[in-house]
C-alpha cells in the first residue's frame, strides 16, 4: 500500500508471494483485515495491523509481553469494547465484516464459529460447578440438543482431546483437574461446534514442559483432523516454530513482519525479529519439515 510505514503491508504481502510461489494454501483467506485498536487513555495499542489466515493455517503470533497479541484476539471476537478499548479498520470474516456486525450477531459467531482457548486453564473454568456442566452449557449456547444427547456429545469431545471419556471425569470439579487436565477440557469446549477458527491466546504459558509440547501436539492433531484453523498467540518463538505454518511478529503496535518459520528463522529482515533470532538457541531441529 502506498504510504505505508516500514513493516506494513509485509503480511498480506507474504500471504500473496505464498500463494504464487506454491508454499502457501491456494484458497482465499478465511479471515483478512486491516484495523487498529485503541483503549481509554492509551492510543496505538495496534495500528493498522494487517492479517490473513487462511482455511486449516495456523498462524503464529509472536510478540514480547504487552505487545498487543491479546489485543488482536479481543477484536476478533468483537469484545475489546468490554474491556474499555475500540477498534477501527476492517476484519473481514467469511466475507462479513467483524467490525460492524451487530452484537446480536457477533454471538452467533463467537464460540460457533471462532472460538477461544485462554490464557489461564483453572481460572478460566467456574470452580462450583462440575465440568460436565460447563461443557453441558457451552454446548447448548449454540444448539438446541436433546438430553440425552448431551453425554455422548460431551464424552466424544473428551475422547478428542485425550482426556478419560467417561461420566466420573464429567462430575469432577476444576480444583481436581491438573493445570494441563484443565487446558484440555477448555479445548474440548472450544471445539464444541467444531469452529472454522480457534484463537488460542497464550495456551501453554502455565504449563510445564512435558505438557507443553502434549498441548502443541494436540492443536497440531486438530488442524489436520478439523481442518482447524488456528491463531496461535505465543511469546514462545520455539514453540511457534514446531507448530505453524506461517509466523507473524508483532511489534510497536504493528506486524513488523510475516513468513514461514524457516523465513523468518533464516532470513529475518525487521530488526526486531533479527534481535529475537539472535536471543534464540538453535532452533533447527524444531523447524517443520
Amino acid at each position: 500500500m502506498n504510504g505505508e510505514p516500514a513493516g506494513q503491508g509485509l503480511n498480506r504481502l507474504a500471504w500473496q508471494l505464498a500463494r504464487l510461489s506454491g508454499s502457501g494454501p491456494a484458497v482465499d483467506p478465511l479471515l483478512v483485515g486491516q484495523f487498529s485498536a485503541n483503549y481509554h487513555g492509551k492510543k496505538d495499542v495496534l495500528r493498522n495491523v494487517t492479517l490473513d489466515i487462511a482455511p486449516g493455517e495456523i498462524l503464529g503470533l509472536v510478540g514480547q509481553s504487552g505487545a498487543g497479541k491479546s489485543t488482536i484476539a479481543m477484536s476478533i471476537l468483537g469484545l475489546l469494547r468490554y474491556r474499555g478499548g475500540s477498534t477501527s479498520g476492517e476484519l473481514l470474516f467469511r466475507g462479513r465484516d467483524l467490525m460492524r456486525l451487530p452484537e446480536r450477531e457477533m454471538r452467533q459467531i463467537r464460540g460457533k464459529e471462532i472460538a477461544l482457548v485462554p490464557q489461564s486453564p483453572i481460572a478460566s473454568l467456574n470452580p462450583v460447578l462440575r465440568i460436565g456442566s460447563q461443557m453441558a452449557e457451552a454446548l447448548r449456547a449454540h444448539q438446541k440438543i436433546a438430553a440425552s444427547e448431551v453425554a455422548v456429545r460431551l464424552l466424544k469431545a473428551l475422547a478428542s482431546v485425550s482426556l478419560p471419556a467417561e461420566e466420573p471425569f464429567l462430575k469432577r470439579y476444576p480444583r481436581e483437574l491438573s493445570v494441563g487436565q484443565a487446558q484440555r477440557v477448555l479445548i474440548a469446549m472450544a471445539i464444541l461446534h467444531h469452529p472454522l477458527l480457534l484463537l488460542a491466546d497464550e495456551p501453554t504459558s502455565a504449563l510445564d514442559a512435558i505438557t507443553q509440547s502434549e498441548i502443541l501436539k494436540l492443536f497440531a492433531r486438530l488442524n489436520r483432523d478439523l481442518n482447524l484453523a488456528i491463531l496461535y498467540i505465543s511469546h514462545d518463538l520455539m514453540s511457534v516454530a514446531s507448530l505453524c505454518h506461517r509466523i507473524a511478529i508483532l511489534h510497536d503496535g504493528q506486524i513488523a513482519e510475516c513468513g514461514t518459520p524457516k523465513e523468518i528463522f533464516a532470513h529475518p529482515q525487521h530488526s526486531y525479529s533479527q534481535r529475537l533470532i539472535e536471543s534464540l538457541p538453535a532452533v533447527r531441529s524444531v523447524l517443520p519439515v
